[in-house]
């Protein structure tokens, strides 16, 4: 199987993953948790934002989890974000709606990854192609993505 530029860019880095092929694609975030029997909670989504100051942001959570809109643009420093457009995703990072990694990105965007990562000794996400996933460690993305790890996700009230 072809490598993705976030598997090349790991190993670039010395950073240890194992890559997972899935023989179907995912129809979202939970359905790749049953594929790859993984724990939900360790299987993270990438999302792509615009901030107020339009400057782009990547946020990375679980699959389960809801973004909270407010508390990720606090961690960026900037007055409000909001979802990048669809359309926008592709050109913009040169991955497709559900096969978006926080790795590999045509530009090196801020990126803040849910602080629940750190409960894990290692986490999934998108290799960056529809059905192809990675596990690495947590900390991989500091060192390969410049990221953060901060409180992103919206607490539901009952």
């Amino acid at each position: 199987m072809d490598k993705t530029n976030a598997m090349r860019i790991l190993e670039d880095k010395g950073r240890a993953y194992e890559a997972f092929f899935l023989s179907e694609i995912p129809k979202n975030g939970e359905d790749a948790a049953r594929l790859l029997g993984a724990e939900r909670e360790s299987v993270f989504k990438t999302l792509v934002t615009v901030g107020s100051d339009l400057d782009h942001y990547v946020f990375v959570l679980p699959v389960a989890e809801t973004l909270d809109l407010k508390k990720a643009a606090k961690t960026v420093g900037v007055k409000s974000v909001e979802m990048l457009p669809q359309k926008e995703l592709f050109p913009l990072t040169g991955y497709v709606h559900g096969g978006c990694s926080p790795i590999g990105m045509k530009k090196l965007f801020r990126t803040v990854i849910d602080e629940t990562a750190l409960l894990f000794d290692e986490i999934y996400t998108s290799a960056g192609k529809l059905g192809v996933f990675l596990k690495t460690a947590p900390a991989s993305f500091e060192g390969v993505a410049g990221a953060t790890f901060a409180d992103i996700t919206r607490v539901e009230r009952r």
